[in-house]
C-alpha cells in the first residue's frame, strides 16, 4: 500500500511539472486578443490589437471570451492529464 502510494504522489509531481511546460493559445475577436497560458491556468502572454485599445466594451467582451476558452481548456487538459496518469497505475 505505501508503495502504491509513493507511486501516487510520483506521478502527481511529474504530471504538475509537465501540465506547468505545456502552453496553449487562445484568440478572440478574429485574433485581436491572443492569450498564451501554461497547463496549470496561468497566463504567460497577452496580446491585445491596438484598434481594441479605444473600445473598452469590446476590449471587456473579448478578454473576458479569452480567458474563459483558456479555462475550459486547461480544465480539459488537466482531466485528460489526470485520467491517462491513473491509468497507468494498473
Amino acid at each position: 500500500m505505501g508503495k502504491l502510494l509513493e507511486g501516487m504522489q510520483e506521478n502527481a509531481a511529474k504530471l504538475q511539472e509537465e501540465l506547468a511546460n505545456k502552453t496553449f493559445s487562445v484568440k478572440s475577436g478574429g485574433g485581436m486578443i491572443e492569450l498564451t497560458f501554461n497547463g496549470n491556468g496561468e497566463v504567460i502572454d497577452l496580446n491585445i490589437d491596438e484598434e481594441l485599445l479605444s473600445d473598452k466594451d469590446s476590449l471587456q467582451i473579448l478578454l473576458i471570451g479569452a480567458i474563459n476558452d483558456a479555462n475550459k481548456m486547461v480544465q480539459q487538459n488537466q482531466q485528460n492529464s489526470a485520467l491517462s496518469m491513473f491509468g497507468g497505475l494498473k
